[in-house]
This record gives structure tokens, sequence and C-alpha cells, in this order.
């Protein structure tokens, strides 16, 4: 299969390092050496989690809204679409550049993030559904209103692709790197700044067996969009589909790991509680894929982790811990 010519390079991914330098954490690599000695591997986080808003969209939007800014494109007022994390992130670094923000968001969405979206100074328009709220930006946009699209968008991508190239920046030596996919921005960065640092590094995606659009996309060649919003517990990747741009670059990944719902459940509990953080299910359903390709693996490896967030609210604190898997070892 052909590789279809993208726009956003490994160079762009740097670039966006620069830009958002001082305007967002670099966050640190956790790991922990009880779960390395039970699995006979080094296994790396990179710890997003305690991002400035909690989670890893703040690179994207920044590095959007100033390279507009640069570019003398940027209007006085943003619009944007999300699930959550996504728009704390454009309400926040709209707020640093002094331009109002109003965010449309699903009312499936976690309660917390709409709060916090509130609390970051955006104007949030809760909407029956997921497809509602995409529709809404219209209106804004015709407006004069600057667009940040979650995933679809050149400067995203390169700023989300921040996160990963700092951990290898920082050191470590990955066999290879796993992070979610929703709409595909995150590791379509990811992939970017693999080959940029690391090119001998394989890059995989996780994604919940419930919401598989990306992967069934990839596996037919063409995009696969849901027809409602995915009630996974993993509320960060709701995505009804990806976009041209980034089916792009995940056709390019070493592979695809969908996970079941308890899994994620069972990882979120355990990455908890080893690692004394935060850490949204979106994040946590990483370590099932890790698990999995290590047991194909003939000798030790070194894989990273990205850990996308860990904004969570009190209805999804409650599925999470509705069962005890702490009792019970998941190696």
């Amino acid at each position: 299969m052909a590789e279809r010519m993208t726009d956003v390079t490994p160079e762009d991914v740097a670039m966006a390092q620069v830009r958002i330098a001082g305007q967002v954490h670099r966050t640190p690599l956790i790991q922990s050496e009880t779960l390395n000695k039970a699995l006979g591997h080094r296994i790396i986080f990179k710890a997003e989690n305690l991002q400035r808003i909690g989670a890893f969209k703040l690179r994207g939007a920044t590095n959007t809204l100033k390279a507009l800014q640069e570019q003398n494109a940027l209007s006085d007022s943003v619009c944007a679409f999300s699930s959550g994390n996504h728009a704390q992130a454009v309400a926040y670094a709209a707020r640093a550049l002094g331009v109002k923000a109003t965010i449309f968001v699903p009312q499936q969405a976690s309660g917390l993030k709409i709060a916090a979206t509130r609390a970051c100074g955006a104007e949030v328009v809760v909407t029956e559904t997921r497809q509602v709220a995409e529709a809404a930006v219209a209106d804004y946009i015709e407006r004069g209103a600057t667009f940040v699209h979650p995933y679809d968008n050149p400067h995203v991508i390169a700023g989300q692709g921040t996160a990963c190239l700092e951990a290898l920046q920082d050191g470590v030596e990955a066999d290879a790197v796993f992070a979610p996919c929703g709409g595909g921005g995150l590791m379509s960065g990811t992939w970017l700044a693999t080959r940029l640092a690391r090119p001998q590094a394989k890059v995989f995606a996780c994604e919940p067996g419930m919401a598989n659009d990306a992967h069934r996309s990839v596996q037919s060649g063409e995009i696969v969009r849901l027809n409602e919003t995915p009630m996974t517990i993993a509320d960060g990747v709701r995505t009804l589909a990806v976009s041209e741009r980034t089916l792009s670059y995940l056709r390019q990944l070493d592979g695809f790991y969908e996970v079941d719902e308890r899994e994620i459940i069972l990882w979120t509990q355990w990455l908890t509680h080893l690692l004394k953080l935060t850490i949204e299910p979106t994040s946590a359903m990483c370590m099932a894929g890790v698990q999995r390709w290590l047991r194909t693996q003939t000798g030790p490896r070194t894989v990273l982790v990205i850990l996308s967030g860990g904004n969570i609210g009190a209805d999804t604190q409650r599925q999470i811990w509705a069962e005890d898997h702490l009792l019970n070892w998941p190696l």
C-alpha cells in the first residue's frame, strides 16, 4: 500500500517544542520498580497527567494559537468542540493569549472537565450529542472565530508530538512507544517525534474495543465513522472518526491493540496504585497493549508509555472502583 503525502514533518514537532517552551510543563518520567521486576522489562511513563490542565492536549492547543499569532492569523475569539481535555486546553491557551474562547461539549462529557473548562474562562455550550457539538462550531467559524480542531490540524499534531520528543530527548532508549488513540492527533505526533529522535523504535496505538473506529479505518484503508458516541470508560477517546490527515499517519504505525473495558479499569487501578498518580482510563489502557506486545519478545525491552491525562470525575471514579482489582496481580 503506497504511503500518502502528509503535511506535518518531524521537524515541525521540533519547531513546536521551541514555540511552546515556557508555556507548558516539561513533564517528568516515572517508573515502577515493582512493575519492571514483575515484567522483566523497563516501562517508562511520560506523565502528561501532571501537565498544566492535567493532559497533553495543552501542547497542541498552545502550538496552534501561538503559530497563528506569529502569522497574524489569530482572531480575537476561538472555538472548538471536545469531549473534555481539548476543551480545557483551548480555554487555557486562549486565556494566556487574551483571546475569548467558546467551547461546544456533548452532555456525555465529564462534568469535571466541563467545570474546569469554564474555570479557564471559556464560554461552554453543552450539546445533546457529539454530532451536535461538531456541527455547532460552523456558525462561529462563519462569524470569524478561529477554529481549533482537536486533531485534524497540523499545528495540533506537531504540538502533541512534543510529549514523546521530550521523553526521547531525556534519554529514554525506547524499543517501542505506546499511546492511546482517539482522533489520532497524539498518535500522529508521537509517530513523527519517534521518527525524529529514535527511528528504530516501534510505535503502537491502543484503542477501546467498543470505540475501535481508528483501527477499523486502518484495516479498511478508508475512514470508518461511528454513528453515535461510544460510551467507553476511556472518555478521552470518544471520538466518532479519525481524519484523512491523521489516518495517513496511523497507517504507518507498527500496530494497534484493542482493549476491552475490564482491562481498561484493571490497569487504571493498578497504575494508580503502582505509580501513586491520578491516571485517566484513557492513559492506563496502553498497559494492556504493552503487556501483549511484551509476550511476543524474546529479550528485555524498554517501553515508553504516554500517560495522556489525569482528569477523572466522580462518576468515572465510581465506575473504576466498583470492583476491586488490586487483590489479584494482573501479570
